[in-house]
């Protein structure tokens, strides 16, 4: 018994870990538009967020049951199970962090609680209606819908801003980013912190500490909504610069269509249970944004990096849930072997992310490099005309003045200009003095 309460609390302070992960990682969907557009100051923002995350995950439970209650068979399930499933989507959480990427921590955790429930007990144990009505597809519909609905809010509030004094309206559109930032990390609480209220729920069940079927106590409502309040606190500045700055470049009144568009697709999916990935809708919403300006241009090489991310959450979360449940099946040992290899590689990742620091004070110093086809097409664009190919030094072609016939002509006292080793014929020629009417 011993043992098993021991497990018990691993599984809870690791899925509490996920929880504090969760936060800095998304951390981007409430407020990278407002930092980017200057309508609050880093600080403030990540601090205003984080006090809206944690009342907003007292406000439903709905996507805590379908965890819990709903995606994998709970009576098959043990502790050490759901502990290598938050494994994988730790390990997910750290890497996509590490390079920027505004993965779907929401789709690491059913990634791992998936693979490890089926390295377990197969795959009869994994309930794949809910997962595809619940997960798949509101992951593929939900940034589809927030960036069409974002792009015509941003195409009727520059509409409808056309005869308005400029400065007034830039000032009330800051004005409502800042409202719809806080509409988004309410409802960020009320999705992404009830996951981790799920999961811990589901190892109580598992390890008989309450009843099946039963509703998150209180004390994890509580313990999950400080864990992510607290990471939403930390900042995950490298993600909020890839979405504030590196999808494309908003203005006030693209940051405000962008984030009520968002926040009403999350609240909505919250209220009908949807486990939805918040990052794959404001990134939409995002694009939408920055597609509804005239003129307006997404980076599609970010975007591009963010959709093969977006695709292997996932699996790659399952693939590494599977191998930890593998382990842990081991017996005590392998579960010791799992958790020192997760704090290890946590702390090796972390050490990788000091090489290149990012955080408040520079997070909007940063600008999307060129692509690989843009940087390619200017390796190869010829020069201009006159101009030669290389560096290498290359002889004057004369011109045509300096081709034609010899004529007498008077001696001018101009001193005579000499053109470098390699210079252009345009400006060998530029460099000669006017020569005088020639005499006769």
């Amino acid at each position: 018994m011993e043992s098993f309460s021991l497990i018990l609390a691993i599984v809870v302070v690791t899925a509490l870990a996920f929880d504090f992960t969760n936060g800095f990682h998304d951390t981007a969907n409430a407020m990278a538009t407002t930092i980017s557009t200057g309508a609050l100051k880093p600080k403030v923002a990540v601090a205003m967020s984080a006090v809206l995350n944690l009342v907003g995950a007292f406000l439903s439970v709905e996507v805590a049951n379908t965890i819990s209650k709903g995606l994998v068979d709970e009576t098959g399930i043990r502790p050490e199970v759901i502990f290598a499933a938050l494994v994988g989507a730790i390990l997910w959480n750290l890497l996509t962090w590490l390079v920027g990427l505004p993965s779907s921590s929401s789709h690491a955790l059913m990634g791992g609680l998936v693979g490890a429930t089926i390295a377990s007990a197969g795959f009869g144990a994994v309930h794949g209606e809910v997962l595809v009505t619940k997960v798949l597809i509101p992951a593929v519909a939900a940034p589809i819908v927030a960036g069409v609905a974002a792009a015509v809010a941003t195409r009727l509030s520059y509409r409808a801003g056309r005869s308005a004094d400029g400065k007034a309206a830039e000032k009330g559109y800051r004005a409502g980013q800042i409202a719809s930032a806080g509409l988004v990390s309410l409802a960020h609480g009320t999705n992404d912190a009830q996951k981790t209220m799920g999961i811990i729920t589901l190892a109580l069940v598992a390890g008989g500490a309450v009843a099946p079927d039963s509703d998150p106590p209180t004390w994890v409502i509580l313990s999950a909504g400080l864990a992510i309040a607290l990471g939403t606190y930390i900042g995950g500045w490298r993600i909020i610069r890839t979405m504030g700055k590196g999808l494309t470049d908003l203005a006030p009144q693209q940051g405000f269509a962008a984030q009520t568009s968002a926040a009403t697709a999350i609240l909505a999916s919250s209220h009908l249970g949807f486990s939805l990935s918040t990052t794959h809708v404001v990134s939409g919403s995002v694009m939408g944004a920055g597609l509804g300006r005239k003129g307006g241009v997404v980076r599609w090489s970010t975007a591009t990096r963010m959709f093969v991310a977006w695709g292997l959450t996932l699996p790659a979360a399952a693939l590494v849930g599977a191998l930890a449940e593998s382990v842990t099946d081991l017996g005590d040992w392998g579960t010791a072997v799992v958790a020192v290899f997760l704090i290890a590689s946590s702390a090796a990742i972390w050490k990788l992310s000091r090489r290149q620091v990012v955080d408040h004070t520079n997070v909007n110093d940063a600008e999307e490099p060129a692509g690989v086809v843009t940087a390619a097409m200017a390796a190869v664009t010829p020069p201009p005309a006159g101009l030669p190919a290389t560096d290498e030094p290359s002889a004057v072609i004369p011109s045509p003045a300096m081709a034609s016939p010899a004529v007498a002509a008077p001696a001018v006292a101009a001193p005579a200009v000499a053109a470098p080793v390699g210079a252009t014929a345009t400006a060998a020629v530029a460099a000669e003095p006017a020569a005088p009417p020639a005499a006769v």
